[in-house]
Order: structure tokens, then sequence, then C-alpha cells
């Protein structure tokens, strides 16, 4: 695969909306050759969220009583069906131009899944993949989603890892539309909260090597052609100087 710096990009802890407009922002800027690819690495505030061509009967509660428990509804327009994120998962958004790169999307998804199932393995969970089940498993249990969305040869969207995350607000959902199954975290396989840190930098090494890239946090004039494109939120710039501190 080819060689080339992308930004990683940590955002701490941010709604989901105002992401996936980043997101499709920063996906066309890419494709049009002004700005660099990235990879950002997150946690959510309480969301649902559903794809392209989700189900809405597997969501098993209200909007109105999600939002009682402060949780939005969102119909997104990545791939798969019915999810949940939350604080204590970490979601990776991966804005690469598979076209230069010469990366199906198949093969795309297959790289996202090695990413994860290499963190997991560093942490001694044995993850996998079932075939016609997305996703990464750990037995009958999911502890990753993956979903993503190409759009003039560049992705976005990715996955969301459980780690320590409240698994509760999937009672409301039949993640990702599959029946019989549940879902864990690697708190729960472990029996012990898993430091987030070390969990993104597990996924930023595994990205790094998986699709043979340099990650590296952004230099100023970079913040700035984001800022002027109006890819750069002033509630993300905040965060940028002192997350991307750590580089791959």
């Amino acid at each position: 695969m080819l060689q080339g710096e992308v930004l990683r990009l940590d955002f701490g802890r941010v709604p989901y909306r105002p992401v996936w407009a980043f997101q499709q922002a920063l996906a066309a800027a890419v494709a049009g050759g002004l700005a660099p690819e990235a990879f950002l690495l997150l946690e959510h505030e309480h969301v649902y969220t559903f794809g392209r061509g989700g189900n809405l009967a597997h969501l098993l509660a209200s909007p109105e009583a999600l939002g009682s428990l402060g949780a939005d509804v969102v119909l997104s327009d990545r791939g798969g069906d019915a999810t949940y994120h939350g604080p204590g998962q970490i979601v990776g958004y991966l804005i690469l131009s598979l076209r230069r790169r010469g990366i199906d999307a198949h093969r795309f998804v297959r790289g996202v899944e090695e990413i994860i199932l290499q963190a997991l393995a560093g942490w001694g969970i044995t993850g996998e993949r079932i075939a016609g089940l997305p996703g990464i498993w750990v037995g009958r249990h999911k502890i990753a989603a993956i979903g993503i969305r190409v759009s003039r040869g560049v992705s976005y969207h990715g996955f969301a890892l459980n780690v320590n995350t409240d698994l509760s607000y999937f009672q409301h959902i039949v993640p990702c539309g599959i029946q019989g199954r549940g879902v864990t975290s690697m708190q729960r396989e472990l029996g012990r909260a898993v430091p987030l840190e070390a969990v993104r930098a597990a996924l930023a090494a595994a990205c790094a090597t998986v699709f043979t890239l340099h990650l590296r946090q952004p230099a100023p004039p970079e913040l700035a052609l984001l800022q002027d494109l109006g890819l750069a939120p002033h509630w993300l710039l905040p965060s940028l100087p002192s997350c991307t501190s750590h580089t791959t």
C-alpha cells in the first residue's frame, strides 16, 4: 500500500453531528487535493446512529425516552445498521484517498478490521471476524462495530471499539440489526478498566502498520489550512495542540 503522511487528530469527547460534518468536508477537500488525509480518534457523547440501510425498527425505545438518557438519534450516511456511541468507547475515523492508494472498499474494510484485531491482541484479547456478521467479535459478543462510506474515492466514518463502555445503552437497540448475539467491551473481557490513551496509541500504531502510514501531529500551517477551509470548528481547535503531541 502507498506510503504517506497522515494527520492524527485527537478530539477528546465530542458530539456526533459536528464531527460527521467535519468528516464530510475534509473528505471532499482530500478528494480535491486541498487538504491532507487524517485519522481521527475520539469519544462521542451518547448517540444512536443508523446507517443508510438501517432499519428504524431496531430502535427499541422512543427518541424521547432516549433523550431523557441524554442520547441523540441520528440517521447517518455510513454503511451498516443501528449502533451506539458514548463515553468509554473509542471511535476511529479514517479519511483516506483509497483511489490514490489503489485500495478498494472491501480491502479497506478488511484493513480496518485488522487494526482492531491487532490492538486487541496487544491486550491479550482474541478478536475474530465472523462471515456474514460485520464487525469484530469475541465469542458471540461484538466488541467493535464498523461502518464506512466512500465518496469520490475517499473514505470516511470508520469503527467504534468498546473499551470501558457502559454496555447497558445497547439494550435500547438491536446492535447492527443482528438478533441473538450480545455486545462486550475490553473492560468486560479483562475484568478491569483499560486506559483509553493506551488503547488510542495501540490503534494508531496498528493503523500505521496495516495501511503503511506515518501518523503525525498537524503543523501550525496545516491547522491554519483546515481553519481557512472551514474544516476546523472553534470547538475542535483547542483540543488539538495538547492531544496531538503523541505521534506514531
